[in-house]
């Protein structure tokens, strides 16, 4: 068995490259308990799947790491693990610039900042208003365009 059809992995991949999400880390949980554990061989079936998948929605595949991982028992997550010999780590080409690495949070350290228009004039949707008593009127929102710092007055 693979990605289902209805599943959240397509539905969170497609999500996300709909809501502009340009870089991507494909994190294979739960390799501890594939069978045999940490099969080599289901772990190349999920990626062959998942990676034409997100190929076929926008995603240049081989800008995506994979990392084979088991959230359980913390292996590639934070150090590499010795159950899984058969990886040999994760390796992305873009034209900002290769990385490589072994674990989930090498891929996390490689993901790169998203270019800020600071030169553009301020541009800042509002997601929601709060009456705060003692406070006052608190607006909340995310800067898409231009710079707001401290004490800053806007109109």
């Amino acid at each position: 068995a693979g990605i289902s059809k209805n599943g959240q992995t397509r539905e969170h991949a497609l999500l996300a490259y709909t809501l502009g999400v340009k870089q991507m880390i494909v994190a294979v949980n739960k390799m501890d308990t594939t069978e045999p554990p940490y099969s080599d061989k289901r772990f190349e079936e999920i990626k062959t799947e998942v990676s034409a998948y997100i190929k076929k929605i926008g995603y240049a595949s081989q800008g995506v790491p994979f990392v084979p991982i088991s959230g359980w028992h913390g292996d590639n997550m934070i150090e590499p693990t010795d159950k899984m010999p058969w990886y040999k780590g994760w390796a992305v080409e873009r034209k900002e610039g290769n990385a490589s690495g072994k674990t989930l949070l090498e891929a996390l350290d490689a993901i790169l900042a998203p270019s800020r228009p600071t030169d553009k004039p301020l541009r800042l949707p509002l997601q929601d208003v709060y009456k705060i008593g003692g406070i006052g009127t608190v607006p909340v929102g995310r800067v898409e365009t231009g710079v707001l710092k401290p004490n800053m007055v806007v109109s």
